[in-house]
């Protein structure tokens, strides 16, 4: 229920009530009152506890739901980010946060005033399950908000604080298992969603869970996550990766057990059992640790994931709920780190190739030719990662008779075209949200043109209407087909545009590369691929 308080009251603690001249909305929520702000025709509540995240001597736990609270609470300032490690160079991803706490399971409302039966889109944001934050400007929702529905947006632990696992976590669990941490904070905020969002005028029946990059393989692991079934209806994955997963016990596919990983990187720093790890300062413990190699992913544990994602699509096991997913066009040119060593010329690269794709090699490099060795392999990650996750995902979900859209975004810039970042990785979110004035400060500035407002109004009119219905609709633009059997797509370059059999062939290679490197059981997908990839196995089975 929804109100503005009259009369002047005092501060206490975290429950700030200024007097009346000052007064915000005010929600009364099942869990606990707290006060907003204005921001034109949008109320914004900041900073709502979700759960408590375990600290200290009790850190690597499941997160722990928080009694309701009396009074009513100060909504108006962001929570803390999660402790991540702070940019070593210069990047156009760097916008480090102000605040940072192991206290930092918050989340963030966008409601239209008078808001009543919204629907619900909850962000989560990307950052290689290492950094990143809730209140990223350019996640503003706002905008989005306008559009006609309650956008919340969370924070969840990353790095070894969200996704450690080690045989003595599992031995504390009643579950016999660890990691996922991160993943479960997710889970807690979207069971808070379904608890109060009708108080701030959502739809608990409406929720569509939205990430990108790390935060797109969030939805992933939550539309294979038996505990997250139910929490939301609709999925919007931008630039996700289905790439291998650590299980929890076993090595398999070429990847370490999770448990193993988390015992390398206990001795890399230096301690000898979990409490030594629990007495290090939480952001010095994450700064080790990315230094120490350690990367964190969801765990494979038989409970909260109960296998491969490639397994649970095929499986048809995932939720079945419309999904939208799409990637970029130029997603590695701002992530030349994933590239392999170029060869040293064209007949170098194809050498390469032939040695390793044997029967396949003639398929891949018709894909990816030696007469461009430089952007053959920016292709060759993009599709191996991102462009064959997003067509993969849209294939699958149509199979388990769900509506699935594919997109491609292929829009460029001056300020980006000129440094030859064409659609790079994340290129699509300022436009998604509405928020072109509040990149970070080193990427590329879009112009503030006609153009560039009415392909993000396009954008952001596909979003909201899939999240209120399952299928994007925008006025005076084209009709988005499902993916279906006519393989449809939309491509957002200057302007909508629909299309059908998105970089044809890219798919099967990728599909019969992943599918025998899986039936071997000893190799990884996604990563190793072009000419950084292992001899690829030979055809057996139902492989290709």
């Amino acid at each position: 229920m929804r109100m503005f308080r009259r009369a002047p009251i005092f501060l206490l603690g975290a429950f700030l009530l200024a007097g009346a001249a000052d007064a915000g909305p005010v929600v009364r929520a099942p869990d606990g009152a707290v006060e907003g702000m204005e921001a034109g025709k949008v109320d914004v509540f900041r900073g709502i506890p979700y759960a408590r995240a375990p600290i200290g001597d009790l850190r690597w736990k499941a997160p722990v739901a928080l009694p309701a609270w009396q009074g009513v609470r100060d909504a108006r300032a962001f929570g803390p980010a999660c402790v991540q490690p702070r940019p070593r160079a210069q990047s156009i991803y760097a916008n480090p946060p102000e605040r940072m706490s192991e206290d930092c399971l918050t989340l963030n409302i966008w409601a239209p005033q008078k808001a009543r039966g919204l629907p619900v889109f909850v962000w989560i944001h990307g950052g290689a399950l290492t950094t990143g934050y809730s209140h990223e400007p350019m996640y503003d929702g706002a905008r989005l908000a306008a559009k006609g529905m309650i956008v919340v947006s969370i924070n969840y632990r990353l790095g070894i604080l969200g996704y450690l696992a080690h045989p003595e976590l599992s031995a504390e669990s009643g579950e016999g298992i660890s990691g996922n941490y991160g993943l479960l904070d997710q889970i807690a905020a979207l069971q808070w969603v379904r608890r109060n969002i009708a108080s701030f005028g959502g739809d608990g029946a409406n929720v569509t869970i939205a990430g990108e990059s790390a935060g797109a393989l969030s939805v992933m692991y939550l539309m294979a996550s038996p505990r997250a079934r139910g929490l939301f209806h609709k999925a919007i994955a931008e630039s996700a990766y289905m790439i291998t997963t650590p299980e929890l016990k076993a090595e398999r596919h070429g990847t370490p057990s999770a448990e193993a990983a988390g015992t390398q990187v206990m001795q890399a720093l230096g301690a000898s059992n979990l409490a030594g790890l629990r007495a290090m300062e939480a952001e010095k413990l994450t700064q080790a640790a990315i230094l120490a190699g350690y990367g964190p992913w969801g765990v494979v544990d038989g409970k909260i994931l109960t296998r491969q994602l490639v397994d649970t699509f095929d499986r048809g096991e995932q939720a079945r709920v419309p999904l939208m997913a799409g990637f970029n066009s130029g997603e590695i040119r701002t992530l030349r780190f994933l590239l392999p060593p170029a060869p040293a010329d064209a007949a170098a690269y194809e050498e390469a190739i032939r040695g390793r794709y044997g029967d396949l090699a003639d398929q891949f490099l018709r894909l990816y030719p030696a007469t461009s060795v430089a952007e053959s392999m920016l292709a060759t990650t993009r599709d191996a990662l991102y462009g064959w996750t997003s067509t993969r995902l849209a294939i699958k979900q149509a199979r388990a008779g769900t509506d699935s859209y594919l997109y491609l975004f292929d829009h460029g810039y001056p300020a980006a075209d000129e440094n030859g970042m064409h659609a790079f990785h994340a290129a699509e979110l300022p436009y998604v949200f509405g928020m072109a004035r509040q990149t970070p400060a080193f990427w590329p500035k879009i112009p503030d043109t006609l153009a560039e407002r009415r392909l993000s109004d396009a954008m952001m009119a596909y979003w909201a209407s899939f999240a209120t219905t399952g299928r994007p609709t925008a006025p005076g633009q084209p009709d988005w087909q499902p993916y279906g059997d006519g393989a449809h797509y939309m491509a957002f370059a200057g302007k909508p545009q629909p299309g059908t059999y998105l970089f044809p062939s890219m798919y099967a290679l990728h599909e019969a590369t992943v599918c025998r490197r899986r039936a071997a059981g000893n190799l990884a997908w996604n990563w190793n691929t072009g000419v950084a990839s292992p001899v690829l196995p030979a055809k057996s089975g139902d492989c290709q």
